[in-house]
């Protein structure tokens, strides 16, 4: 019987260049898209009012939670305008399980209000625009305008940031830089799909405490390979399936 190839650890021979990194950052998305084909965001929603919703729920929490919770919501509040004039009692109820209640409650209140007073009751589409939004920042605008509007946007959360740094594409902690420096090595028609497909490995592969690094099918081209178990028994036991919703 042979024994299945050793899958080695990216180690440059010499310091990366720009040209070496943006091909190496598209080979790992090019990479990433086929281990994850069905990628897509894991938050229920029929429409951006839906999704804004969820996406600020979302927060400190689960998208299974939110998903959870989100069919009382919207069954009870469909539009900018019931939440508007929703009881805060009655939402701050509906909503509990998903942790910071209080906080969301104002939050989602609010941007009833918002919606109706600037924008008709309709979820803007512009970044510039959403942002000025109550509980909304870049993060929540640009999963809104990915998966709802279609604009291409990276979503920078605790995976994103971790697996992009751990492939080297970035050294900030700063989402936003983040976002711009990461944007400069993928095009930008696959942003979107770039931050399902990373959130996805983090979530199953790549987590944050102990990656599965001799499960991971880019170990080649990581150069943090081996901050996990890199022996493949040992790494397949900590790789979780999914979904999470």
């Amino acid at each position: 019987m042979v024994d299945p190839p050793v899958t080695l650890a990216f180690v440059p021979r010499k310091p990366e260049s720009r040209l070496a990194l943006v091909r190496r950052a598209r080979r790992i998305n090019r990479e990433l898209a086929e281990v994850y084909p069905d990628a897509h965001c894991e938050l229920d929603f029929v429409d951006p009012f839906q999704l804004l919703v969820a996406t600020i729920l979302s927060a400190q929490t689960t998208d299974k939670r939110v998903n959870m919770v989100t069919p009382t919501l919207f069954a009870r509040f469909p539009t900018a305008a019931d939440l508007a004039a929703a009881d805060r009692e009655e939402v701050e109820k509906i909503i509990q399980s998903t942790g910071f209640f209080r906080a969301k409650t104002n939050s989602l209140l609010k941007l009833g209000q918002e919606l109706c007073d600037r924008f008709g009751g309709e979820v803007p589409h512009t970044l510039e625009e959403l942002v000025t939004l109550p509980g909304v920042g870049r993060k929540t605008a640009n999963v809104v305008l990915g998966n709802a509007f279609d604009v291409p946007g990276i979503t920078v959360d605790t995976h994103f940031g971790r697996l992009s740094r751990r492939f080297g594409w970035t050294t900030e902690t700063d989402p936003v830089k983040i976002e711009y420096e990461v944007g400069e090595l993928i095009p930008r028609k696959d942003w979107t799909i770039l931050s399902h497909r990373l959130i996805w490995h983090g979530r199953r592969i790549c987590q944050a405490r102990r990656p599965a690094c001799g499960a991971c099918p880019l170990a080649r081209l990581c150069p943090s390979y081996g901050e996990g178990p890199t022996d493949e028994e040992t790494a397949r036991k900590l790789v979780k399936p999914g979904p999470f919703s």
